[in-house]
């Protein structure tokens, strides 16, 4: 197990650690539940340096981009970020990861840490167009404040503008005296904030910096699990779970960072027009408990009728609506909003409301 750049300040913290996808990562601090509300009402912290990172530069850079994945990377001005995910020829998902146009012909492309070899073969072998690959995972701290009172927290350590960073947009910076960070309006959480890209001897003077600035904001450092809870309020994917190979973006509800624009010919255009046009046989949505019960990974979903319908791929109790939610794969004829579903919690059907995500 690799250990990330602030391995120490987690210690510091007495975090509680955990292996999780060959790192050594902080799991929770002082409570999923605290942390969680935290990030909803104030700031959280999150290490997540475990995330790849990868440079394509070069003339065939955009090519190979646009071929690899399904949104318009030819839309990114520099300076722009863009969610995506890259198909695997045969209607799955390899990975979903966040394209940054840095500079013309150069982007990075930041993907799931579970996944980084297996992209990283993948990308190469698609690699037709000479672009110049660089596996950069090893030499960069990803830090993810996220928060209504993010922005001013980090706006006292930085002289950038960070009213000028839009929404899926960055900037190269300095940050509490570190060079060349990247602060990027970007997170996983659906609370706003910022996810900073710098090297790693740069990383424990931003986190430290951070948690003194944020201190009077009720700033608090987050793990994994609260990342987790803060998603699944937001309906938001985590491959492995929601997405894998086996699932296509249009039955993910990803169809709009699917983009069949002329001259982009990326892989499985053709199936995933025809999934577009026909329909598809299952939809992945959000479904809240009515009955008392958590809804868990794999648990089947059945009819009033016993029949199987569907399963879930993540659940957990929400924190801010006291009740159990999941996202799950249904049957098309089940899955509109309204429907009654069943989770089969043990020997118990525990009844169930297929609902509009986000949840909150």
């Amino acid at each position: 197990m690799k250990d990330t750049a602030l391995r120490k300040q987690h210690e510091t913290l007495k975090a509680k650690i955990t292996p999780f996808a060959g790192y050594n990562m902080p799991l929770e601090y002082s409570g999923v539940i605290k942390e969680h509300m935290a990030v909803r009402d104030a700031a959280g912290m999150f290490d997540v340096s475990h995330m790849g990172e990868f440079w394509i530069k070069g003339e065939g850079a955009l090519s190979l981009l646009q071929k690899i994945t399904t949104n318009d990377v030819a839309k990114l001005a520099v300076g722009q970020a863009q969610y995506s995910c890259m198909p695997n020829g045969q209607g799955g998902i390899v990975d979903d990861l966040i394209i940054y146009k840095y500079e013309e012909e150069k982007y990075l492309a930041v993907v799931n840490a579970a996944n980084m070899q297996k992209d990283w073969d993948w990308m190469n072998k698609q690699n037709s167009f000479g672009a110049e690959l660089e596996d950069a995972s090893d030499t960069m701290s990803l830090i993810a404040l996220q928060g209504p009172k993010a922005k001013q927290i980090l706006q006292t350590i930085t002289e950038y503008n960070l009213d000028s960073i839009g929404g899926f947009s960055f900037a190269v910076s300095n940050v509490a005296g570190a060079k060349e960070v990247i602060i990027s309006a970007t997170g996983y959480t659906g609370a706003g904030g910022f996810e900073l890209y710098c090297y790693n001897n740069d990383a424990p003077v931003i986190w430290e910096a951070i948690m003194e600035a944020g201190e009077p904001f009720g700033l608090l450092p987050a793990g994994l699990a609260a990342r987790d809870t803060l998603r699944l309020e937001m309906g938001y994917c985590l491959y492995g779970n929601d997405i894998d190979d086996t699932t296509s973006p249009i039955e993910a509800g990803l169809g709009w960072i699917v983009k069949f624009v002329e001259g982009k010919d990326f892989i499985d255009r053709q199936l995933m027009e025809k999934h577009k046009k026909q329909g598809v046989e299952r939809k992945l949505v959000g479904i809240e408990m009515i009955g008392r019960g958590i809804p868990r990974h794999g648990y089947p979903l059945v009819d009033n009728d016993e029949n199987e319908i569907g399963y879930v791929t993540s659940g957990t109790m929400s924190p801010i609506l006291q009740k159990g939610i999941g996202m799950a794969y249904l049957k098309e004829d089940f899955a509109s909003l309204g429907s009654t579903v069943y989770v089969k919690v043990r020997n118990k059907n525990i009844e169930a409301m297929v609902v509009k995500m986000p949840f909150i």
